[in-house]
């Protein structure tokens, strides 16, 4: 019997770590983009400065939240594939999705970096966030079922590395939601959950997370 093109295709981890670190660093690399260089009418210093504090430092904030948020999120998924024992077409697919979702991130970054004061700009950035960590708990439960993770990732580590998406997610939502109140709000306290997945000190339900 011919054996089907869908059983072996798309089958390489290896493959698909590498084209993600590759996606992962031209997006990284794209964010900066963002932070142009002003341009100064009398050539003062003084006019330096103000372009500088009003035209740039703005943008710092949301460059450096979505830089943290890429960087959590390649750890997130490199844990993943590190945890499985090979892929399949269709898990390849579920990682393809999450992909484009980080190639998202620079327009949602330099939707909010110019509009920040905007609630929408802050709802299409928080969507950005909640695809990412929905495709990322799809391919969780697809392996999970699919019988692709190691005997060695034990059943609290695969629920570890559930809880941490969901509690993280519902985090990310109620900081969004903030930015009824007021939009920089919401970004930091953004930069906070971002600050707190990279240091991670030990905090209760974040710890466990």
């Amino acid at each position: 019997m011919a054996t089907s093109y869908h059983r072996f295709a798309g089958s390489s981890l290896g493959r698909l770590a590498a084209l993600s670190d590759g996606v992962f660093a031209v997006a990284m690399t794209l964010l900066v983009l963002d932070l142009r260089v002003p341009s100064v009418s009398d050539g003062s210093e003084r006019a330096l400065g103000h372009a500088l504090l009003h035209h740039v430092a703005p943008r710092l904030l949301p460059y450096g939240m979505s830089f943290l948020t890429l960087g959590i999120f390649w750890v997130g998924q490199q844990t993943q594939l590190e945890s499985f024992t090979r892929s399949t077409r269709a898990l390849t697919w579920i990682h393809l999705s999450f992909l484009l979702a980080v190639t998202l991130m620079p327009f949602s970054t330099a939707l909010l970096a110019e509009h920040t004061s905007y609630q929408l700009s802050m709802a299409v950035y928080w969507l950005n966030l909640f695809a990412l960590g929905l495709v990322l708990f799809i391919s969780l439960r697809y392996a999970d079922r699919a019988d692709l993770i190691r005997e060695q990732t034990t059943a609290d580590m695969r629920a570890a590395l559930k809880r941490r998406i969901v509690v993280y997610q519902a985090l990310y939502a109620l900081a969004a939601l903030t930015c009824l109140a007021n939009t920089y709000l919401a970004i930091g306290l953004l930069v906070a959950l971002q600050l707190n997945s990279v240091i991670a000190p030990r905090i209760g339900i974040l710890d466990r997370a």
